[in-house]
């Protein structure tokens, strides 16, 4: 196993992207595109447990490892501690799909909304947090493990989303007596 710091890094952010992809997936209560159906949400309950494996495989990889580096201890923790969150992840999807299956055996609650929309939202709704928190930790931990180059911290401040917009009117143009010089 490679274990620098970039490629820490790399794997902390891998699993991380992971997590926003199962966050991506969860159903959306009246979207009919993404509507909450057992199938979907066994499959999503399935995928987490292979993530959840995956994280204890990085755990075990790097306490395994007997030339440990200064970072990994960081690593590592930063692994286990998404452990929960997807957990909790799993646990909030397993009362969806519990709720779908007693819906589908009580046929006269199908024309109450609210029946089904009150567990399932709640349940989404903390399955979306902790995949979040999950994926969150991870992407700092990265940052902690190899922070961002000067050159993508300089391009990070110059972007739009991440720079706030100039209180005042655009500068003038330089006057004509001026020489620009380039580097």
């Amino acid at each position: 196993m490679n274990n620098t710091p970039a490629s820490n890094s790399r794997a902390l952010r891998a699993t991380a992207s992971a997590f926003d992809a199962q966050r991506g997936k969860l159903p959306v209560p009246g979207d009919p595109h993404r509507s909450p159906d057992s199938v979907a949400v066994a499959n999503q309950i399935s995928e987490l447990g292979k993530l959840i494996s995956d994280l204890g495989y990085e755990v075990l990889f790097r306490a395994a490892d007997q030339d440990r580096e200064v970072h990994t201890a960081r690593v590592i923790t930063s692994f286990a501690a998404a452990v929960g969150p997807a957990g909790e992840a799993a646990s909030a999807l397993g009362a969806v799909a519990h709720q779908l299956s007693f819906l589908d055996q009580t046929e006269h609650l199908h024309d109450q909304p609210d029946a089904r929309a009150r567990v399932m939202d709640d349940a989404l709704g903390m399955a979306d947090t902790a995949l979040r928190e999950a994926a969150d930790s991870l992407h700092a931990a990265s940052a902690t493990v190899l922070p961002p180059s000067v050159r993508l911290q300089a391009a990070r401040s110059r972007s739009t989303t991440a720079a706030p917009a100039p209180a005042t009117a655009p500068a003038a143009a330089a006057p004509a007596n001026r020489i620009a010089r380039s580097r």
